[in-house]
C-alpha cells in the first residue's frame, strides 16, 4: 500500500466506525504500542473532523502482557495511568497495524481491562493476514492480505518510520 491507500483506507475505516457506534458519543479510540498508537491518533482525528467533536485516543502497551515471554524473567510493574482517558462504558476501539496470531490483541484485552470496563471494545486493524492461533477477529479491517508463513507484512508510518507504506517481503532462510 502507497500512503494515499493508506490514507483512503483510514478514511473509509473512520466512515464504517461512525456508522456502526451511530456517531462518536462515547467513543475512545486505543492504539497498540507502536504502530497501533499513529494510527488510533489519525482515525481520532478523521472520525473528530466528521462528526465535529473531540475523539480521545489512548496509547496502551502491552509489553508485559505478552504470554509468549519468557516466564522466567522477573516481570516488571505495569503503569495503570498510561492509557490516558477513561475507558469505563466507553466504546473501544482498540487499533493495531497487523493481525496475525491473535496473541498480541489478547494480550492487549487484558491490558485494557486492567484500566476499566468497557461498554463494548471492537477491534481495528490495518491489515489481517490471516495465520490466527487464537479466536479473535477484527470488526474493522482496512485490508485481507493473505500470506504465507515465510512472508512478513511490513508497516511504515511517518510518525515512527519516517516512511509511509505497507510492505508484503519474503523472511531470508
Amino acid at each position: 500500500m502507497s500512503a494515499s491507500e493508506i490514507e483512503r483506507t483510514l478514511v473509509r475505516l473512520a466512515h464504517e466506525i461512525i456508522e456502526k457506534n451511530n456517531g462518536a458519543d462515547h467513543l475512545g479510540l486505543v492504539g497498540i504500542k507502536r504502530r497501533g498508537v499513529p494510527i488510533a491518533q489519525r482515525l481520532a482525528a478523521l472520525i473528530g473532523g466528521i462528526e465535529k467533536q473531540t475523539v480521545d485516543a489512548g496509547v496502551l502497551d502491552i509489553s508485559f502482557y505478552r504470554d509468549d515471554l519468557s516466564t522466567h524473567d522477573v516481570r516488571p510493574i505495569v503503569n495503570p495511568g498510561a492509557l490516558g482517558f477513561d475507558v469505563t462504558d466507553r466504546n473501544i476501539i482498540l487499533v493495531d497495524d497487523v493481525l496475525y496470531t491473535g496473541r498480541t490483541i489478547r494480550a492487549a484485552l487484558d491490558a485494557l481491562f486492567s484500566h476499566g470496563r468497557p461498554r463494548r471494545v471492537q477491534l481495528l486493524v490495518l491489515i489481517d493476514r490471516g495465520h490466527r492461533e487464537l479466536p479473535i477477529e477484527a470488526t474493522f479491517v482496512g485490508r485481507k492480505v493473505p500470506t504465507s508463513s515465510r512472508e512478513i507484512i511490513e508497516v511504515k508510518l511517518r510518525e515512527v518510520d519516517n516512511d509511509e507504506q505497507v510492505l508484503l517481503v519474503e523472511q531470508a532462510d
